[in-house]
């Protein structure tokens, strides 16, 4: 879909980045303060996030300085970007894999949140890669790599388990660098590319859908 309507790219880039926060906000987040709230304290995780965010914010900046220098690598934010986003697919996977080894029935529960978010993972992927300079090509490279890593995550829980406390902490890492996705990267993008309404409008429901997709899955 990202790729077929990618003359309206700005109002996708409105969506994905209400998609992206509202990962942060409604599953994210919650699940880092509650897989750590027995080793690590509320303050101990948001400044993980904050770390996260900031560390984030360096290799996007170091990523422009490097564009400008070497023109022929204009999608290097796009890469960073698609990259993230794969190895929170990746996350997602090892979450539903962890979740079966407690029960079926909860991890049915976050398959199902899961399933209901990668799809926007999905055209927030192609999203980043074309908006920096990126080719169809390089969109479908990273989609097929961000449909499989999920899959490669709940596999890789069958080699491996690992402790609620450090899951927590690095959902907390993921939550700050999806706020610097949506928040600092999509959303200011989506506004100087088309600064009408409609934008404002399909964040808001970018937001909403995972917020329901959230509910739902509980």
């Amino acid at each position: 879909m990202a790729i077929r309507f990618k003359d309206k790219l700005a109002i996708i880039l409105g969506f994905s980045a209400g998609a992206v926060i509202g990962v942060v906000f409604f599953d994210l987040l919650p699940e880092a303060f509650s897989l750590s709230e027995k080793q690590y304290s509320i303050s101990t995780i948001s400044t993980v996030v904050v770390a996260g965010f900031l560390f984030y914010m360096l290799l996007d900046r170091l990523s422009v300085l490097h564009t400008h220098q070497h023109e022929n690598n204009t999608n290097n934010r796009g890469r960073i970007g698609a990259g993230s986003l794969s190895i929170h697919s990746f996350l997602d996977g090892v979450a539903i894999g962890v979740a079966f080894q407690v029960s079926v029935s909860m991890g049915i529960l976050i398959a199902v949140a899961v399933i209901a978010h990668d799809f926007a993972d999905g055209v927030n992927t192609v999203s980043v890669i074309l908006k920096d300079g990126g080719k169809n090509k390089q969109a479908y490279r990273w989609l097929i790599i961000d449909a499989v890593a999920p899959v490669a995550g709940v596999i890789s829980t069958l080699f491996f388990k690992i402790p609620d406390a450090s899951f927590g902490i690095l959902l907390a890492i993921f939550s700050g660098f999806f706020l610097y996705i949506g928040a600092s990267d999509l959303l200011p993008e989506s506004r100087e590319k088309h600064p009408g309404f409609l934008v404002t409008i399909m964040t808001i429901l970018g937001v909403a859908l995972l917020y329901f997709a959230t509910i739902l899955a509980r």
